[in-house]
């Protein structure tokens, strides 16, 4: 423990960022690092707990006073080992997790935090920029060879933990580029796609084969697979948005947010995207209060959209948590994105009944105040109301993975909720030699989570091959 009385003499800092009216100008990062000076005083903030909750709050058990103690001390090459020593990709959750860890900070009962995120994204920075991220090849061969359905981040975490095992490992991806919902549902001013590239050329050193404009199960057969490989490993993304079956729904301007997110995200690119969808002079209406909504509402100011409007069926939750009821675990409460600053009316306890338009084009939305009663949702009467809609995108969340294709091709078994199944102790579906991990097990989820089931998995993976493993869970 670097300063025994840091928590007591320091505050925590926020990373600094560009004023939202400067930001919504461009589609790059707006955040940026601690300083070295910084950093260190946010790492001597942590109490070294004897028991640190951050630790099990953190899906990849990062061990995060270790390197906060190392940060303080200005070890940043021994603090980069150690956070990759849980993480392979900590430059993409510096940026977009949130942050579950700091919740659960002994901290955080009484006081701010510690900045636990912000220390993260300053190592691997650092650590890039110092060119201390360098391939990590196998020194022996083992003579497997692995199949990753899916580059998103479970698929690249367990590749690359199969590849340092010694086995050769091929990466298929329906898309053009490699990334997932990483390259296609983040927009470009949270995370920039760099950041997946300089890992692309790393684990294409580590001997990781990439094929990219490969649907399994629709351009080649998975059965191909099961054939040709000693094992496969399924982890696609949890794809099918939630609809709004209401009446106007079919009425043009209605689309769904990953209709709308990965068109920009291409565009900035450098593709062309004919008749791209663009919210620039519009009423724009978000259904849907999560991250992915707070990213169309992001993306709408940056196209210049006239007004943009985030509706939430739930009801608008409290500003504080009550924190000796709630800590270790997340918390309820409101939050506002960096996105939602930048320009978006919120309203909450609203249902959408129908849109309303002419020639085919939406131009309003009709909808009601609602409330809950003994666990039922209920209209209020006389609180109709109507609200202008030239783009209306629905970012209500999505329903698990797509069964056409792959999984229908395959037969393999589905929980209720249609996500493939095999549990968290040898990822096994109900196929042999195949195996499943991320969105398409655990149904959508977090970016953390999907690297501490890719990495789970290559375990898993590793053990079923050579009867043993050495890779860390």
């Amino acid at each position: 423990m670097g300063k025994i009385t840091g928590f007591m003499e320091f505050e925590r800092l926020s990373e600094p960022s560009e004023q939202a009216r400067e930001r919504v100008k461009h589609w790059r990062e707006f955040v940026h690092h601690l300083s070295d000076d910084q950093a260190a005083v946010q790492g001597a903030r942590c109490m070294d707990c004897g028991t640190p909750f951050c630790m099990s709050g953190c899906p990849i058990n990062n061990i995060i006073p270790d390197w906060n103690d190392l940060v303080f001390k200005q070890d940043w090459k021994q603090a980069l080992d150690t956070l990759h020593s849980t993480n392979n990709f900590p430059e993409f959750t510096g940026r977009v997790c949130p942050a579950p860890c700091e919740a659960a900070c002994t901290l955080n009962i009484n006081n701010d935090a510690v900045g636990i995120k912000s220390i993260e994204h300053a190592i691997i920075d650092k650590g890039w920029e110092m060119g201390w991220v360098l391939p990590a090849p196998s020194k022996r061969k083992t003579g497997k060879r692995i199949a990753v359905v899916g580059s998103g981040p479970a698929g690249l975490a367990c590749a690359q933990q199969l590849a340092r095992a010694g086995h050769d490992v091929v990466v298929f991806e329906k898309a053009d580029r490699i990334g997932g919902l990483l390259r296609y549902g983040i927009p470009d001013f949270k995370m920039e796609k760099n950041l997946i590239d300089r890992r692309f050329e790393q684990m294409r050193a580590e001997g990781i084969e990439f094929r990219v404009n490969q649907n399994v199960g629709t351009d080649i057969p998975a059965k191909q697979l099961v054939d040709e490989f000693d094992a496969m490993v399924l982890s696609g993304g949890a794809e099918k948005p939630r609809d709004l079956p209401v009446p106007g729904r079919e009425l043009g301007g209605i689309h769904f947010a990953m209709e709308f997110l990965p068109q920009q995200n291409k565009v900035v690119a450098g593709d062309v995207i004919p008749d791209q969808l663009l919210a620039t002079g519009k009423h724009v209406v978000v259904i849907g209060g999560g991250d992915t909504g707070s990213d169309c509402v992001g993306t709408s100011n940056r196209h210049g959209a006239k007004s943009v409007t985030q509706f939430e069926l739930l009801p608008q939750p409290p500003e504080h948590e009550n924190k000796p009821m709630v800590w270790p675990y997340w918390p309820v409460k409101l939050r506002t994105s960096s996105s939602q600053e930048e320009g978006c009316n919120r309203d909450w306890s609203v249902a959408t009944k129908r849109f309303e338009g002419r020639n085919g084009k939406v131009e309003k939305l009709v909808a009601a105040r609602v409330e809950w009663k003994d666990g039922a949702m209920q209209e209020i009467p006389g609180s109709e109301f109507e609200l202008k809609a030239d783009l209306v995108l629905l970012a209500m969340g999505f329903l698990g993975p797509q069964q056409e294709g792959l999984l229908q091709e395959m037969g393999v078994a589905n929980d209720a909720r249609g996500n493939v199944v095999a549990d968290t102790e040898n990822y096994r579906t109900s196929l042999p030699k195949v195996f499943a991990a991320g969105d398409i097990r655990r149904g959508q989820s977090l970016v953390v989570w999907a690297i501490r089931e890719g990495r789970q998995c290559a375990r898993a993976v590793d053990e079923f091959l050579m009867g043993s493993s050495e890779l860390p869970r």
